[in-house]
């Protein structure tokens, strides 16, 4: 029976709280978060732009961290709290998470990623799961790894559908200077001259999702 993403409100026929693009994506998200904690180490020292103190005699004293970074960093914890809830729901003792910050975020990680099967299959926290993982993400991401590149154009939902008729669905963005719109999860394209057929298609998957919730 098909049900609709909690994350990304597509249609998902496989009964499943996550779609397969956005189970992905959390997956991967969840296992970059260790290393992006490491890095963000890195940035907790003011630069010489923050503004914070002066080298002149009698001047304030500069901050010995950044508060943002540190507060950044203090989110993390909030994996932690996924995992007790996962716990919760499921009727298990609470996880050991014993150890400084990065080992607690590892046992956390780990254990989420062992109860994903779950959380896809049937849990209803899963949408939100996602949702503040993808966030916690990105905002680690623009300050460890920041996209340089200008962003692209959001074109839609990409329409092409696999040999079980199962619909990619991830979200096709047309980059500045690109001329054909590529997809980064099925390596669809759709060049110009496909460009007025694939609104088409889209608007028919839109429609056929807004009436199906």
């Amino acid at each position: 029976m098909d049900t609709t993403c909690t994350h990304c409100h597509n249609p998902d026929p496989t009964g499943s709280t996550l779609c397969v693009p956005c189970t992905t994506t959390l997956t991967r998200q969840l296992q970059q978060l260790p290393p992006m904690y490491e890095a963000l180490a890195g940035h907790l020292a003011p630069g010489s732009s923050s503004g914070q103190g002066r080298a002149g005699k009698g001047g304030p004293v500069p901050l010995p961290l950044r508060v943002d970074i540190l507060d950044l960093r203090a989110e993390f914890e909030t994996v932690s709290g996924w995992l007790s809830a996962v716990h919760d729901a499921r009727r298990l003792r609470a996880p050991r998470l014993a150890g400084d910050s990065l080992t607690r975020l590892h046992t956390a990680v780990a254990g989420l990623l062992a109860h994903m099967p779950w959380i896809v299959a049937t849990w209803p926290g899963a949408g939100d799961l996602a949702q503040e993982i993808g966030e916690l993400h990105r905002n680690a991401s623009s300050v460890v790894n920041p996209d340089p590149r200008p962003r692209g154009r959001r074109i839609g939902h990409c329409p092409a559908a696999y040999e079980d008729g199962v619909l990619c669905g991830a979200v096709l963005t047309l980059r500045p200077g690109e001329q054909v719109v590529s997809c980064e999860w099925c390596s669809a394209s759709y060049p110009p001259a496909l460009w007025a057929g694939l609104k088409k298609l889209i608007d028919a998957d839109a429609s056929h999702a807004s009436s199906a919730a």
